[in-house]
């Protein structure tokens, strides 16, 4: 494997880590190359085979993605071994475009024990194959609608990607690196998962994961103006934040109006994307500068440490002492 300037010696190496990555018509070629190339840096770090990996097809013939790219292969789906964790990658069009075939040997990949995943709209594919019953999983954002008619017993969640058993599923993106991470973590140890994301130019966060798309982002994908307007004012005032009443009157609407309108657009409360903005403030606060935790909590509208750090808990996994430390060891 080639050198890179840097390196990151892992001491105890465990047997090589093999996956699978099933490419199905029209796959996201963002996501399944976010996802194997964080292998390929654990590799270059350590100047040692942590991972392998094989790309596959129905019938080990290249791909073509939804860029319009074609993917060459390593082999057909008649090949897979059991001992590969199988990620199945697709894209718009991921409930429709795996075969019969496929469905059944993913069926039997998992009845021997085999392990699946699901990358992008991967986990449309395991839910026909049964495979997402009583499991906890994800696909992105923009085909949850459309998957919930199909499947309206499975209801994913709206994190960036999910971990249940042998089951990992993602929503694309930036997202299969994070998940790719959090298993390179669990390998070995969250420095070295650290060094790869660093390498990735990924965020060094491991804490729990979060939604795909920010309040913000589903605000204005609502086109709901006085939900607009009401976010705008939460981001401008952070540090000496406003009533709900404050809020609702620079809206020109009332305080009951846009407790429902939050609810239905963004499936939350006012009171709650209030806070979880400030949160969010609060812990880029604690990684890019040295402020004490009761100055970051002060910048972040919070007056009371102990109520700080219980939200702060309750969102990031930790508490805001344990991030800093976090910097602080970095």
């Amino acid at each position: 494997m080639p050198a890179g300037a840097f390196t990151y010696p892992v001491r105890h190496v465990q047997p090589t880590r093999w996956f699978g990555f099933l490419l199905l018509p029209e796959f996201t070629l963002l996501a399944f190359s976010a996802a194997l190339d964080p292998l390929r840096i654990a590799n270059q770090l350590a100047q040692k085979p942590l991972y392998g990996w094989v790309v596959m097809s129905e019938n080990g013939l290249p791909v073509v993605s939804s860029s319009g790219v074609d993917v060459g292969v390593h082999a057909p789906l008649a090949d897979l071994d059991e001992d590969l964790h199988l990620f199945v990658c697709s894209g718009n069009r991921g409930p429709e475009v795996a075969s019969d075939p496929v469905l059944s040997a993913l069926r039997r990949h998992a009845r021997f024990g085999g392990a699946v995943g699901g990358i992008c709209t991967g986990a449309a594919t395991l839910a026909r194959a049964g495979l997402l019953k009583d499991r906890q999983f994800t696909l992105h954002w923009e085909n949850q609608p459309g998957f919930a008619e199909a499947f309206p017993d499975l209801t994913p969640t709206l994190r960036r990607f999910e971990t249940d058993g042998g089951v990992l599923t993602c929503g694309g993106g930036a997202a299969s690196t994070e998940m790719m991470i959090s298993l390179i973590a669990q390998d070995y140890g969250e420095d070295f998962a650290i060094a790869v994301s660093d390498m990735c130019l990924n965020t060094a966060d491991l804490a729990p994961a979060r939604e795909q798309r920010s309040s913000i982002a589903k605000a204005i994908s609502s086109r709901n103006p006085k939900v607009l307007e009401v976010m705008r004012a939460m981001y401008q005032n952070i540090e000496h934040p406003l009533s709900l009443e404050e809020l609702a009157e620079r809206a020109h609407v009332s305080r009951r109006q846009i407790e429902r309108q939050f609810k239905t657009l963004l499936g939350e409360s006012p009171a709650a994307t209030y806070r979880n903005i400030r949160l969010d403030r609060a812990r880029a606060l604690l990684m890019e500068t040295d402020l004490s935790v009761m100055q970051v909590a002060m910048a972040s509208g919070f007056n009371s440490d102990a109520v700080f750090s219980r939200h702060f808990r309750l969102r990031f996994g930790e508490t805001p002492y344990g991030t800093r430390r976090k910097k602080r060891a970095d």
